[in-house]
């Protein structure tokens, strides 16, 4: 714990990688071991295989996730989202969000710790490799200390020569969700000049990714971040946090022993500080919650190492809230996180319903107001504008029959073909006789085809000039 000269505790009043004259601290984590890690490494590099293999995957021709924003295109598990399902993606988001909402209400911060990419590349990709390389958190130490020589200089462009390429690498499966694969790997083979723009974004990009975990690293997550300041927001006395038992661990000290009998009142705490080493972002945890606790559980398996070689139980540092600590009981659901529950689920059950009740056709028959309706003979005739939007992932080939009324349809101008994601605009004249209309103005359905299979049905109204009330 940090005091000042009025011994007043003063360590959240700054972070813990900047020191008072405002200097970097460079963080030097010692690699963590444990059951926890062990789960957190399965799930980051799971995440890292999703990342790199999902590119490639296909659906009917299209990759199975993709965020063209440029094109307004987004494909979401094989389903296309085009600008007229603006609606359905941004709920999506907006259930995204509120899901992180509810999750940091109840679990704090563990998404940043287990899920969040600045985490997964810093600790299970640029770490590991600096770990590899330049060893331990004390040899590391000794190199950035040491003049320049040869083991220095050969070190240190290992490094950075290895940062560079998982960056460019990261950065081009990146870019190919929102590109696509094929459009990134036309960079990669042809960069100039077919692709110069292109290439010389994707080494833009490259660099700034660099930057990011080369240099930049756990300030991301205490500068810039916006979620680890909703934290403060979000956060209360019934969150599940990686939490220091202070009943238990305080005070802190070896214990004396005289024979086998304690002679001094010390708590399980035995100030080893390990928590500290491991932490990725240089806090010590045993003040408390603190702005830069990303909830990644290292220090949860240091300290249950060294409670089992000191014969004391586990858990002195755990996932427990403020009320769980002061307490000691078990976390149970407020009201606060319940109505976020339901407000969530009602929210994700609504969007799923609408995604699998939207057509695969969006039609609109509206009747053409600048041309009024026309007698021949015995036949009443209107005049339509049409709008078809294939949403799907084929070229269609439409027909539109009546559905209720006995009349004639005659196009004009665009085809009745399709293409995926594009819409046809045609002029359409529907000859009713008038035996079929009894009043001024009948609802009039439409059934449209492709291939033989009714895919969408559409209505509109039909006048009847020669009824004029």
């Amino acid at each position: 714990m940090k005091l000042d000269e009025n011994h007043e505790i003063t360590f959240r009043d700054t972070i813990s990688t900047v020191d008072e004259k405002g200097k970097r601290n460079w963080v030097y984590a010692k690699k963590p071991k444990g059951r926890i890690y062990n789960y957190r490494k399965f799930f980051a590099y799971s995440l890292l295989a999703f990342l790199f293999i999902v590119p490639f995957i296909k659906i009917h021709g299209e990759p199975l996730l993709l965020f063209n924003v440029i094109k307004r295109k987004f494909i979401i598990f094989g389903v296309i989202f085009w600008p007229q399902d603006s609606f359905l993606f941004y709920l999506m988001m907006l259930s995204f969000i509120l899901f992180i909402v509810l999750f940091t209400v109840v679990y704090g911060r563990l998404f940043c710790g287990w899920a969040c990419p600045q985490t997964i590349f810093l600790e299970f990709v640029f770490r590991p490799v600096e770990w590899l390389i330049d060893g331990t958190p004390a040899k590391q130490k000794k190199l950035k200390a040491q003049a320049w020589n040869l083991e220095k200089i050969f070190k240190r462009a290992l490094k950075h020569t290895v940062f560079w390429i998982l960056s460019f690498l990261t950065v081009s499966a990146l870019l190919s969700f929102i590109l696509g694969i094929e459009v990134v790997l036309n960079f990669l083979k042809h960069p100039f000049p077919e692709h110069k723009s292109g290439f010389i974004a994707l080494i833009i990009f490259t660099s700034a990714f660099y930057f990011i975990y080369a240099w930049f690293r756990e300030q991301v997550c205490s500068l810039m971040c916006p979620y680890g300041r909703l934290q403060s927001v979000l956060v209360d006395p019934n969150t599940i946090i990686v939490s220091y038992d202070y009943l238990r661990g305080e005070p802190r000290g070896l214990s004396k022993k005289t024979n086998t009998e304690t002679v001094e009142n010390i708590g399980d705490c035995i100030d080893c500080k390990q928590c500290v080493h491991v932490c990725p972002t240089n806090i010590d945890i045993r003040n408390g919650t603190q702005l830069e606790c990303v909830n990644c559980t290292a220090c949860i398996d240091a300290c249950n190492a060294t409670m089992k070689k000191t014969g004391k139980p586990k858990g002195l540092i755990r996932f427990a809230s403020e009320n769980g600590i002061k307490t000691g009981k078990d976390f149970k659901l407020t009201t606060r996180n319940i109505a976020y529950t339901v407000v969530l689920t009602g929210i994700v059950i609504f969007f799923l319903t609408m995604l699998m009740t939207r057509p695969d056709v969006e039609a609109n028959i509206i009747r053409d107001r600048n041309i009024l309706p026309q007698i021949q003979n015995d036949t009443i005739i209107n005049v339509y504008n049409v709008k078809i939007l294939n949403k799907t992932h084929n070229n269609l080939n439409l027909e539109i029959k009546p559905n209720n009324f006995k009349g004639i349809l005659k196009f004009f101008g665009d085809k009745l073909e399709v293409k995926s994601g594009e819409k046809t605009e045609p002029k359409m004249l529907i000859y009713i006789p008038k035996s079929e209309l009894k009043q001024k103005s009948r609802i009039l359905k439409f059934d449209i085809f492709s291939k033989g299979k009714l895919i969408e049905t559409a209505e509109t109204n039909f006048t009847n000039p020669d009824i004029n009330n």
